[in-house]
């Protein structure tokens, strides 16, 4: 794959990844969530798989196969036999902002990354094939992290977590091409852990309560018989 093909293809990969954070912050069912994350997570292997042929470095091919079974295939499994399909049909999702204001913060979150970022790659190493990674990659990290702020539910805050690792990701396989294939096999097994394990979580707390907001967990406290 020449250089400007394989620039072209991951600048269209990137504005995919992007648009699939926004939606992530603006979907209003649990589902919602989940579908545009592993979307977002396709973007992100599809950014690797891009890289490795522009570069001819077989570290992102390795990288890309194990995003593409752990995010995409593995998590969305486990979220879905774990967690009550109650959840998954639930109309609407808590806010604690408007929908509209959230995108509208969500761009600015953009805009800072842009301007904050942007300059220190222009001084570090001048224009390259995946600098662009380094600047959508900050930005999914901000976004995953008021996805967090903003949601209530136990199951977009955790896809929240994980759209932070989507972000740093696609930006260190831009900074880090040959990053240890040994480090990302370790992250990719914690990963689908900690889905299961809130999974069951939240699977415990729509049993006892009904909800899976994660403001009523302190209602799950053992009640004293005396």
């Amino acid at each position: 794959m020449s250089s400007q093909t394989g620039a072209a293809l991951n600048v269209l990969l990137l504005g995919a990844f992007l648009f699939f954070a926004y939606r992530m912050i603006v979907a209003r069912q649990v589902r919602g969530v989940l579908t545009a994350f592993v979307a977002q997570s396709l973007c992100l292997a599809g950014s690797a798989f891009t890289l490795g042929a522009s570069t001819h470095l077989w570290e992102l091919f390795a990288l890309g196969a194990v995003t593409l079974v752990s995010k995409p295939i593995l998590i969305p499994i486990v979220l879905t036999r774990l967690v009550p399909g109650a959840v998954y049909e639930r109309r609407e999702l808590p806010h604690t902002m408007d929908p509209r204001l959230s995108l509208l913060a969500s761009a600015a979150l953009s805009g800072i990354a842009y301007l904050v970022i942007l300059p220190l790659i222009a001084v570090a190493a001048g224009p390259t094939l995946g600098g662009a990674n380094v600047v959508v990659g900050f930005s999914g990290l901000l976004l995953g992290a008021y996805q967090v702020t903003i949601r209530r539910e136990a199951i977009p805050q955790l896809l929240g977590i994980l759209a932070m690792e989507n972000g740093a990701f696609l930006a260190g396989i831009s900074i880090a091409p040959d990053f240890p294939l040994i480090a990302e096999l370790a992250i990719a097994f914690d990963i689908p852990l900690l889905a299961f394990i809130v999974g069951l979580l939240t699977r415990a707390l729509h049993e006892q309560i009904g909800t899976t907001e994660t403001a009523s967990l302190t209602s799950l406290r053992e009640e004293s018989p005396w």
